[in-house]
């Protein structure tokens, strides 16, 4: 039984799209900020580098909805996506750089989001398009963890 006449994918879409447009509001501020108050260049192949933000903010927040499908409560998606996010990190390049990463690890990093978003990135802002095999990690990540949590989205 419903509470709302809202389906749970479009309530789903909504805070995907919410949250994906703070989300550019805030990397547009911290790429004035970088410019303007410390002189660092701005990606030289714009376009894509807003593509590759937008597809890892979307992959990113579609697996945090799909947490908080699945957790049992707001203390067990805490754990829970910080027992996700953490190993994200350390294979986005936090802790080992992905250059000095063996070929292991650098596979299993290209296809985590925030891996292949962090190369994909690079690659935009030295003016490079990004490699079609981390557009296409973030993008079935964004649609798979999206439909999984639209999926088993309840409303209690």
């Amino acid at each position: 039984m419903r509470t709302t006449p809202i389906r749970p994918t479009a309530m789903i879409a909504a805070q995907l799209l919410m949250s994906t447009a703070i989300s550019a509001v805030v990397m547009v501020v911290v790429l004035a900020i970088a410019r303007l108050g410390f002189d660092v260049g701005l990606p030289q192949h714009l376009p894509a580098y807003l593509l590759v933000f937008l597809l890892a903010a979307l992959a990113m927040f579609s697996i945090g909805l799909l947490v908080a499908a699945l957790a049992p409560g707001g203390a067990g998606a805490s754990a829970i996506g910080l027992v996700l996010f953490f190993p994200m990190l350390f294979f986005a390049g936090l802790w080992v750089p992905r250059a000095s990463m063996n070929e292991v690890l650098l596979t299993i990093s290209d296809l985590t989001p925030l891996g292949a978003a962090v190369q994909s990135l690079q690659d935009a802002a030295l003016g490079d398009w990004p490699q079609l095999l981390h557009v296409a990690v973030m993008l079935v990540w964004a649609i798979a963890a999206g439909g999984l949590a639209a999926r088993f989205f309840r409303w209690e």
